[in-house]
């Protein structure tokens, strides 16, 4: 990273419960998968489903949730919602069957997008002249922290025993606690005065909305490390297991060392719409080879999927600096947390379909399956350009024509 503390007080609170929580988050996105199909022994297809309502879930609770925020202050809303994540998470170590699977996956992943949401206020008060670069800053963080957890989630993965994976469990939501508890630290943040017009502006804001659809789809490219890979690496591949652990620290390295540099190319929204252009370009060509490793001998598999991973890291990275810079230069500064509650939606839809359709597409179909998922990531980042023009023109159109009254946008 450029730098190791960020230059303020709030902002090194902050980067530090980030930390934190994903250490634990890092266990789970790891082994989470494994721990419900290989410890309880619930199919894969239950598990895509279960994860898909959970991601339903997490749809209905982003904006609302966004919205307190902006009205009632960013600070407790967040530390109420990783509260909720912990418990949830806790939840885990009781499930035996599908719908305690339901409900557990569906109130931690609720609670994990009203926290996106409820956090980026805080990110757009605290981080300076550029909250972007500052959001950059938090991924790599984020990616310090998954790194940890993965290896810890390794062991777990090895060992293979219930006990294990239930640790796995118990240490994540510890680490939730742990986060929330930080945040006594940071100053709160007053809310900004509503402006005049309609509540809910950010569900008008078709624009927005469209780029909130691409960015959704293009998220699903989070779920393939986390998701796909590792079920396709231990039902399809000879590659040793432990090699899930190895992607997952090869992807978080460098996004620690390359995120905050990528953040900064991407200045504009039309730069951030050239990023995603580039990202899908990446994805394909990553899902094409992670397809090749079936069939081959182990080191075979194991170098074609590190090189495929590394090739999908650069198009993440591409990915995430589109997203952070479009989601704040076009979401006006009183409603914050609604906009960046509606751009998690996307998010949501990743989290509701992504892993469904991975395991129907690559795991279940098999190696087609990775070509047609390449192929969609390709097209939507095509897509993308277009839909960012379209919502600066939107931007810039209502600028103008409520300037004469000073009175706030309603998109």
């Amino acid at each position: 990273m450029p730098r190791l503390m960020p230059e303020t007080g709030p902002q090194r609170v902050l980067a530090a419960s980030n930390f934190v929580y994903t250490v634990g988050s890092g266990l789970y996105l790891t082994a989470g998968v494994l721990y419900f199909t290989e410890a309880v022994h619930l199919p894969a297809d239950q598990v895509g489903l279960g994860l898909g309502v959970a991601g339903l879930v997490a749809l209905a609770l982003g904006v609302a949730v966004g919205h307190l925020a902006d009205r009632y202050g960013a600070r407790g809303v967040y530390a109420a919602t990783l509260v909720v994540q912990a418990l949830a998470t806790s939840g885990f170590v009781l499930v035996d069957s599908f719908w305690p699977f339901v409900l557990a996956v569906g109130a931690a992943a609720g609670a994990k997008a009203a926290g996106t949401a409820a956090r980026s206020p805080l990110i757009r008060h605290y981080g300076g002249d550029r909250p972007q670069e500052f959001r950059a800053y938090l991924r790599a963080v984020t990616n310090v922290g998954i790194s940890l957890g993965a290896l810890g989630a390794g062991w777990v993965v090895q060992v293979g025993t219930l006990t294990a994976y239930q640790l796995m469990a118990v240490g994540n939501a510890v680490a939730f606690v742990v986060s929330a508890a930080l945040l006594v630290l940071l100053p709160p943040v007053t809310p900004v005065p509503a402006a005049g017009g309609p509540r809910w502006i950010a569900l008008r804001d078709r624009p927005y909305l469209l780029l909130t659809v691409l960015d959704g789809i293009m998220a699903i490219q989070f779920k393939v490390l986390t998701v796909a890979i590792p079920l396709w690496l231990v039902g399809a591949t000879s590659a040793p297991h432990w090699l899930i652990s190895g992607t997952m620290l090869t992807g978080t390295v460098i996004v620690v060392v390359f995120q905050v540099r990528a953040g900064r190319s991407v200045d504009s929204p039309a730069a951030g719409g050239l990023a995603y252009r580039r990202a899908g370009v990446a994805f394909l060509v990553s899902c094409s080879m992670i397809s090749l490793s079936a069939g081959v001998s182990a080191w075979v598999a194991a170098t074609v999927l590190i090189t495929a991973v590394v090739i999908h890291t650069v198009g993440e990275l591409w990915h995430s600096a589109a997203g952070f810079e479009v989601s704040f230069a076009l979401a006006p500064r009183h409603a914050t947390g609604q906009y960046l509650g509606v751009f998690g939606l996307g998010a949501g839809l990743a989290e509701a379909f992504g892993p469904g359709l991975l395991i129907a597409l690559c795991i279940t179909w098999g190696r087609p399956g990775w070509f047609v998922v390449g192929a969609l990531f390709a097209l939507t980042g095509l897509t993308a350009p277009l839909a960012v023009r379209w919502a600066e023109h939107h931007q810039q159109g209502e600028q103008t024509r409520l300037e004469p009254t000073g009175k706030a946008s309603v998109a």
